[in-house]
């Protein structure tokens, strides 16, 4: 690849890739590690030929990316984190009595019309997911928000598909509760 064209797709498409990281990362410096890994990967592999725009191959390039990031951070974190010390905050009897029925109805979240009212949402949102365990995080954004089929996070998290459907439940229902004392 030549120098030029690097610094060329850098000037074009950098901010981009960057707001594409960080959206989805939410740390500014894990964003900035993913786009420089991703120009990394371009200079070396330098199998760009055209048939998308670089854009497109550049994004694709940064997804890979991100996920190694969001494996590497799974598989690093400490024991304290995997291990919910606060399991009262997030613990299935305040959703269900004995017989395994609702306590309380779920409230629907309604999505904001404006602009103002996403922004608070999704800083809600953002603060809730903070809430969560890494790992019922990690298994969110795999599935929820990367859109990854449960047999490929399976595979990239080393669990069982039972295992992981529990850990999304949990973590859906942690970002449940959180969202309704929060945001509603």
């Amino acid at each position: 690849m030549a120098e030029n064209n690097l610094n060329d797709w850098l000037n074009a498409h950098g901010d981009y890739l960057y707001r594409f990281a960080l959206a989805r990362l939410r740390d500014p410096h894990l964003a900035e590690d993913a786009v420089q890994e991703t120009m990394l990967a371009a200079i070396k592999n330098n199998s760009f030929e055209g048939d998308s725009s670089a854009r497109t191959w550049l994004t694709g390039i940064l997804k890979h990316k991100i996920i190694d990031l969001q494996r590497k951070q799974i598989r690093e974190q400490p024991v304290s984190d995997v291990i919910d010390l606060d399991a009262s905050e997030y613990s299935m009897d305040d959703f269900f009595d004995n017989s395994g029925h609702w306590l309380d109805k779920p409230q629907t979240l309604d999505m904001p019309d404006n602009a103002l009212e996403q922004k608070q949402f999704l800083a809600v949102l953002d603060e809730c997911l903070g809430k969560l365990p890494k790992k019922l995080k990690a298994i969110f954004m795999l599935r929820d928000v990367h859109e990854l089929e449960n047999e490929n996070i399976c595979k990239e998290l080393d669990i069982s598909a039972t295992n992981a459907w529990v850990m999304l439940y949990r973590a859906r229902m942690g970002l449940r509760k959180c969202l309704e004392l929060n945001w509603t």
